[in-house]
């Protein structure tokens, strides 16, 4: 697996747009490093040209007949590696360098077989009914029960790429442009993926279990008034409503499934965390309402979101990968200068990263990491300049669930 080929660019005509990304994926075809007969990929627009959508994927298609299979949906920006593209005409392409036995492309008119794939990205219409067991469902038909991707973001129309070339290898192709349900391209196993969640949330208060909830409002955290354990964990007070009130909206939630531990031994959120928000309080009843239905057992930590905190997780997800492509170890040469027995000087195999997809929240992006194109800036100094393409979604897949307010991060890697 050599280098994906990735392009991207902002034009306000789209044809303008697509003719500079395919000027970059030829000038990356032609290097040694780089995928020369790539025949997966993987687009990314924004939501100004969403009405022009299949014009752009049929001039793409054009340009690249080798590129038989197409997936991809609409966001509110577009991310690429060191640089985001939010709320502008925009696309990003990058061209995957998988051998045609080892993914597949799926959607409504091409489902996905059960169990042929260890691991799949996603997209889908966040208008969808029953969006999270359509998601559960999709997870279940891969043998990892492991998705990664987000769902479309768009002010005007929805839509997803996902076009699968015939099985037979002729001309037939399946799919297109599409709208509503899930769409995207699974992996087998024999694609190596690394995959992290960033919650951009750090936990102030300790993790406590929801002792008695109703609805969407939790009554007791640990046997004790909810709203009382809340300010005493803020440090706040309703006698002074104002600065009460500043203090809650600034403050989310993190909700973990009952018998889960949310908030890991080095104090960052989970991956199976959610994170909510909080959306009212019930003085009456000693209640605070989350924007989620609640069940008794479940598990609740205040968390804070701000700038710090979402760099930091951030940062930590990107040396977990690095950590893990890296495994750190003595070199060679120090280990020579401490034995009699001079070992051969092969360093010890590692992986590098082919390519990756990172979709995050429309309510992150760069402000709410310092400035513009913060995010994907601190991406690039954790894992260098590889090939990345993405998009600012509706919310977040992972794993089994869907998220919200979240940045998921997965690469592809080779020897």
């Amino acid at each position: 697996m050599k280098l994906f080929p990735c392009g991207h660019a902002t034009h306000p005509q789209w044809r303008m747009a697509a003719n500079l990304v395919l000027a970059q994926l030829q000038a990356q075809m032609a290097l040694p490093d780089y995928a020369s007969q790539p025949r997966l990929g993987l687009l990314y627009i924004t939501d100004h040209f969403a009405s022009d959508a299949q014009d752009l994927l049929d001039h793409l298609r054009q340009a690249l007949p080798g590129v038989t299979d197409w997936a991809g949906t609409v966001g509110i920006g577009v991310a690429v590696n060191n640089a985001e593209y939010f709320d502008e005409p925009a696309m990003a392409l990058m061209l995957c360098d998988v051998s045609p036995t080892q993914y597949r492309v799926f959607s409504g008119v091409s489902p996905l077989p059960a169990g042929w794939a260890d691991a799949a990205l996603v997209h889908a219409d966040p208008h969808t009914p029953e969006l999270t067991e359509l998601i559960s469902e999709m997870a279940a038909r891969t043998q990892q029960g492991y998705l990664f991707g987000g769902l479309s973001a768009s002010r005007s129309r929805s839509m997803q790429f996902a076009v699968r070339a015939d099985d037979a290898g002729g001309p037939q192709v399946h799919g297109g442009v599409l709208e509503g349900g899930l769409s995207g391209v699974a992996f087998s196993p024999q694609v190596k993926l690394m995959s992290r969640v960033t919650q951009g949330c750090q936990p102030i208060a300790p993790e406590r279990e929801i002792t008695q909830a109703e609805g969407h409002v939790v009554l007791q955290l640990g046997g004790e008034p909810a709203l009382d354990v809340m300010l005493a964990d803020l440090g706040i007070s309703l006698s002074e409503p104002q600065k009460a009130i500043a203090v809650v909206r600034s403050t989310l939630v993190g909700l973990s499934a009952a018998g889960q531990t949310g908030v890991g031994r080095t104090g960052h959120l989970g991956h199976d965390v959610r994170v909510r928000h909080i959306i009212g309080l019930d003085p009456l009843r000693h209640g605070v309402a989350i924007a989620e239905h609640l069940q008794a057992g479940m598990r609740l930590a205040f968390c804070r979101r701000d700038v710090q905190a979402a760099r930091a997780d951030l940062v930590r997800v990107c040396a977990e990968i690095r950590e893990e492509l890296e495994p750190e170890s003595l070199s060679i040469e120090a280990i020579n200068a401490l034995s009699d027995e001079p070992l051969p000087t092969t360093p010890p195999a590692g992986r590098r990263i082919a390519g990756a997809v990172y979709v995050s929240c429309t309510g992150r992006g760069g402000p709410h990491f310092g400035g513009p194109n913060a995010e994907l800036q601190i991406i690039r100094h954790a894992l260098g300049d590889v090939p990345l393409v993405g998009f600012f979604a509706a919310g977040e897949i992972a794993r089994q669930q869907l998220y919200g307010y979240t940045g998921v991060l997965t690469v592809f890697t080779t020897d």
